[in-house]
């Protein structure tokens, strides 16, 4: 055969290889995918080729698209996916039910010796047959016939691929699988939603069946198929199928779901219409280390301050880290802190190409309004006690020497632990150190008796260093409670966000909006999870009961893909397969919808949210900076009520990675000094 390859167009500068080579690592071998025949298969096929022209700008992106005949091209991970299925080894002779456009037979032609493909649609046949001539792919003959039939001519078949959703295997398929052929199709009883499952020919007479993914797909049209492109009454054949109350709520789900083909295209209006007036939107993420969450909260974000005028932006971060990014992103003139933002351990969570975009558009966004009009980026966590200390110090240095040495003398006390408070707090715990808390907390109330003296000289440096100086004395208490347990530790930690959050309104006046960046644990109610039975609270939950309807929860959520995260605490990062969803969980529900990416809104949404709905308890997923995939359902899951959780779900079925940035610094770059690259 020829060498398709190379027949790219190079209109519009697309460099289709490229963006090939890029698809097949990011959406294909990330996700699981390891035959290196299917990869090879998947590097040569030029998939802009058996796309609309007007979408081959979308080629290489992992989602269906549409062709003629009102049919779908399967996205590229499950062309591959259901490939590698077949188990082929190569030189087979190899069935394909559903031609389309002729993607999916090319792919299998780079593997196999002869592929047969039946084709329904009498226009989309004659053009996908005249196309992979074209191409030079002369092992490929395609008929236009009732692919529920097969095609007994060339029978038996090493291996069947079916790309079309059946109620039921077709008897005449099976029938043409040569004993230990293999056969993999979508089923069942509901067009929306089927099993894709692999039929294994052990014998004239037995066959063997394995379930093998959630999927959606076209219906099957045929004599043993559906009788109508709707899916709808009977099918043709023996099966009768009727709807379960899951199929029923997958249907539902799909219907509500605003479905988006990118990040950058998505129609945000009904979403800010759903935010309305609220005073804090809260962003959240169901891991630390995913990409597609950061630049979608990052593109609503933008939203809200432009449209909405949002005052500032806090984030699951140190308050000195994002104080160095404040000083940047306002343009202010005084000296900044010296150190590179977020250069402790996690450091992808925040020190990455994401967050880095965001903070340039920031910055470039302040630098056209008003100086009283900038956003602030400020820090809610309280992990920084070594450079809040420093901070505090340095603050009264320059405006008020004499109580700078009355402050060193007070955190004296936590001068050994600065670098390790964990081990402090252990210390303390025992017995075997004195604890420092009436120390730290005097040094707080001194600052606080000063305020106006202090805030006259300089409001927005005051605030950093009465914030830093809270930290501390929250952060000392925060590790020796740690030893007690969990309930303990997560409340006060989730109270200070909360505490610093109305410190934030409070500074930036009574009409002030906040945009919080926090995982969904943080961030959604934790009233409606089984977070509540451990007597815990959130940050979440604390604003429900503040704020009301004023403030609006935005969950996230992924099926699969890849993730940064390490293994254990301290550890490396490492970018791991993000395993399937748990059957039961909410994930798993979003997935079978077969929509790549949607926006749902949940509030005052009975007829979906109901008890019968998604408002029945069910599975949820979170992976924070440490991911455990060999202890999924013990490390990662956990009971929630959804639509009591959030307002507002975003779904993701297929992520990546984020991509980090170098933890060293760089002299010299005053433009992108805050992360040191």
């Amino acid at each position: 055969m020829g060498n398709p390859a190379s027949r790219v167009p190079s209109d519009e500068g697309i460099l289709f290889p490229s963006l090939r080579k890029q698809m097949v690592e990011h959406h294909i071998a990330a996700r699981g995918v390891r035959d290196e025949l299917v990869l090879d298969a998947m590097r040569k096929v030029p998939r802009e080729l058996f796309v609309p022209e007007r979408l081959r700008e979308f080629a290489y992106e992992d989602a269906p698209l549409p062709i003629a005949g009102e049919q779908t091209i399967s996205q590229p991970y499950i062309v591959a996916f259901m490939v590698e299925a077949l188990l082929l080894k190569g030189h087979e002779k190899v069935l394909e039910i559903g031609a389309g456009s002729g993607y999916a037979a090319a792919v299998l032609s780079e593997i196999a010796a002869d592929v047969y493909t039946v084709e329904r649609l009498g226009p989309l046949a004659e053009r996908a047959a005249a196309l992979l001539a074209e191409l030079g792919y002369d092992n490929v003959h395609v008929l236009h016939g009732d692919g529920t039939k097969g095609w007994h001519e060339h029978a038996p078949y090493d291996a069947i691929v079916v790309a079309a959703g059946g109620p039921q295997v077709p008897e005449a398929l099976k029938q043409q699988l040569k004993i230990g052929g293999r056969l993999v199709i979508p089923i069942g009883a509901d067009i929306r939603s089927q099993e894709l499952v692999r039929v294994t020919r052990i014998s004239a007479e037995e066959y063997r069946s394995e379930d093998i993914a959630d999927v959606r797909f076209v219906p099957l049209i045929g004599e043993e198929g559906w009788a109508t492109a709707g899916g709808g009454g009977k099918p043709r054949g023996k099966l009768h199928p009727v709807r379960s109350d899951e199929e029923t709520l997958i249907r539902d789900l799909a219907d509500a779901a605003e479905s988006f083909a990118s990040i950058e295209t998505a129609d945000l209006n009904p979403l800010m219409d759903r935010i309305g007036s609220a005073r804090i939107v809260l962003l959240g993420e169901t891991t630390h280390g995913t990409s597609e969450f950061y630049r979608m909260r990052e593109r609503i974000t933008r939203d809200l301050i432009i449209r909405k005028g949002f005052r500032f932006v806090a984030i699951e971060a140190d308050w000195p880290d994002a104080a160095r990014v404040d000083h940047y992103v306002r343009h202010f003139q005084y000296p900044p802190s010296e150190w590179t933002a977020f250069a402790r351990f996690p450091t992808w969570m925040w020190r990455n190409t994401e967050v880095h975009d965001f903070v340039s558009w920031l910055r470039k966004h302040n630098g056209t309004v008003e100086r009283n009009q900038r956003v602030a980026f400020h820090g809610l966590d309280l992990y920084s006690l070594y450079d809040s200390i420093r901070s505090v110090l340095n603050y009264l240095d320059e405006v008020d020497p004499d109580s700078a040495r009355v402050a060193r003398e007070r955190y004296g006390c936590l001068t050994p632990w600065q670098r390790d408070p964990a081990t402090y707090g252990h210390a303390a715990l025992t017995g075997s150190y004195p604890a420092c808390e009436q120390h730290v907390v005097r040094a707080l109330t001194d600052l606080l008796a000063k305020r106006q003296a202090y805030a006259e000289h300089d409001g927005e440096r005051f605030l950093d260093a009465e914030q830093n100086a809270r930290l501390v004395a929250n952060a000392e208490r925060y590790y020796r409670v740690m030893y007690y347990g969990s309930r303990a530790s997560w409340n006060l930690r989730d109270s200070h966000m909360f505490a610093t959050l109305k410190n934030l309104l409070a500074f930036h006046g009574p009409d002030s909006k906040a945009i919080i960046w926090a995982h969904n644990s943080h961030v959604g109610n934790a009233e409606a999870t089984e977070m509540a039975a451990r007597g815990e609270h959130n940050l979440g939950q604390l604003c429900r009961q503040e704020f009301g309807a004023q403030a609006y929860l935005v969950g996230f959520g992924t099926h699969s893909g890849t993730v940064a995260a390490a293994s254990e605490w301290d550890g490396p990062m490492e970018v791991k397969t993000v395993r399937p969803a748990l059957p039961k969980s909410y994930e798993r529900l979003c997935h079978a919808t077969g929509l790549a990416r949607f926006m749902l809104g949940l509030r005052g949404r009975d007829d979906l949210c109901g008890p019968s709905g998604l408002g029945k308890e069910r599975l949820e997923r979170a992976i924070g900076v440490i991911y455990r995939p060999e202890t999924e359902r013990a490390s990662h899951y956990f009971q929630a009520d959804l639509p009591r959780q959030f307002d507002e779900y975003i779904w993701f079925d297929d992520t990546r990675a984020v991509t980090p940035l170098q933890t060293t610094t760089i002299k010299g770059l005053p433009d992108t000094y805050p992360f040191g690259v």
